[in-house]
């Protein structure tokens, strides 16, 4: 399909303007954003194609969408900048902030294992009541109860959903506020971003509904999703059907806290968050984390070749994605986000992603409302960043 195609993109970046077309014209794109900013300047800031299908609402300027797993990222900044202050431990017990996670073979958890998916809980086994993930106290609850998929520490299995509660807990019980709350007082608000955990009654942006993939049966299956379709007792099926009925377009998920898949925003939205953290810690006078910090931050803390969860390899930093390419893998064209040696972000399910890469000073931020096959990047989203880095790199 064609689309009509807005904003602004730099001389130098034009090429970022032919591949953004080519997403809707070959590969599938519905609506989508794409921002870049390096050292600080927004070099392309561009958005297109249909919101909505079904009503042929345009995507505009400030249309948001759910980004999924990008909240992770979000959700961990939050946990380090309560680190850089002194009030979180990277290696304490979380027992010492949240002694009631402390059972059930959980007791050895530390915040470190929390933030590389290693703490055990990437799902539940017994059924999540109608509506559960929108209830924050209810989800903790059922943490505090489950028992441990694994000796925490002894491997790491991606807490698709979970992170967002094992993590933000320990934001809500360090800070006193909410994992939401937080985020947007520490860092949305300062930064001017169009990024929330928990979208507030007054926000007015138009929303584009998240459209489901078709499957390709002609496609490879990747590891994770011959389990998840083989085994409904599999950590696969049961972190990823398991969910009360979550419905990730309905308005009242849009609003409940979900710091690990229900964050809405747009590129720009993500590419505000970024730039501090591809500048240093700071932009604009706003101080997200000190360089010491964000140093720690982009530093690999975990990895591993099978993945309990992904049945992939993958590779994180206490929190944040780093580059992933599974590509030589059997249906590993799912389970791969390239990007540079430094950068360090989040993807999320369908193909959007955010990150940072201070060596070049990048924020990039990619959101769409299309999903595409895959829990991590695809053809469109990788296009943009692989032409990002030729550009970048002369």
């Amino acid at each position: 399909m064609t689309a009509n195609i807005d904003g602004t993109a730099a001389e130098k970046f034009g090429r970022i303007r032919d591949e953004f077309n080519r997403n809707f014209a070959e590969r599938g794109e519905v609506g989508a954003s794409v921002c870049i900013s390096v050292n600080g300047e927004r070099v392309v800031d561009l958005w297109g194609g249909v919101a909505d299908p079904k009503t042929d609402v345009p995507w505009e300027r400030d249309t948001i969408s759910i980004v999924f797993s990008c909240t992770k990222a979000a959700t961990a900044l939050c946990a380090h900048m309560l680190v850089d202050r002194g009030l979180l431990a990277l290696h304490a017990p979380v027992a010492e902030y949240w002694p009631e996670f402390a059972k059930n073979g959980k007791e050895a958890t530390t915040v470190q294992m929390m933030l590389n998916h290693e703490s055990a809980v990437p799902a539940f086994r017994d059924p999540v009541k109608p509506g559960g993930f929108l209830d924050w106290d209810y989800m903790i609850k059922r943490l505090e109860d489950e028992e441990a998929f694994w000796e925490p520490g002894t491997r790491n299995g991606y807490h698709m959903v979970n992170f967002g509660w094992t993590v933000g807990e320990l934001v809500r019980r360090v800070s006193g506020k909410s994992l939401g709350q937080f985020f947007r007082d520490e860092i949305a608000d300062p930064l001017g971003a169009d990024f929330w955990i928990g979208l507030p009654d007054d926000v007015t942006h138009p929303i584009a509904p998240i459209l489901l993939a078709t499957p390709d049966p002609s496609a490879m299956m990747s590891a994770f999703t011959k389990k998840l379709l083989t085994d409904p007792n599999s950590i696969q099926a049961l972190s990823f059907l398991n969910n009360g009925g979550w419905n990730q377009n309905d308005p009242a998920a849009h609003k409940a806290e979900i710091g690990g898949a229900g964050g809405m925003s747009n590129a720009r939205g993500q590419v505000a968050m970024y730039e501090p953290l591809a500048l240093g810690g700071s932009h604009k006078g706003v101080k997200l984390v000190s360089p010491e910090r964000l140093a720690h931050m982009g530093e690999v803390s975990v990895a591993t070749q099978i993945d309990a969860t992904l049945l992939a390899p993958t590779r994180f930093a206490s929190g944040f994605m780093k580059s992933m390419d599974n590509r030589a893998h059997p249906g590993g064209d799912q389970m791969s986000a390239v990007i540079g040696k430094a950068a360090f972000g989040h993807v999320g399910a369908g193909g959007s992603i955010g990150f940072a890469d201070p060596d070049h000073g990048l924020a990039f931020g990619y959101t769409m409302n299309q999903m595409g096959m895959g829990l991590l990047l695809n053809q469109r989203g990788q296009s943009l960043v692989d032409a990002t880095y030729e550009i970048l790199r002369g």
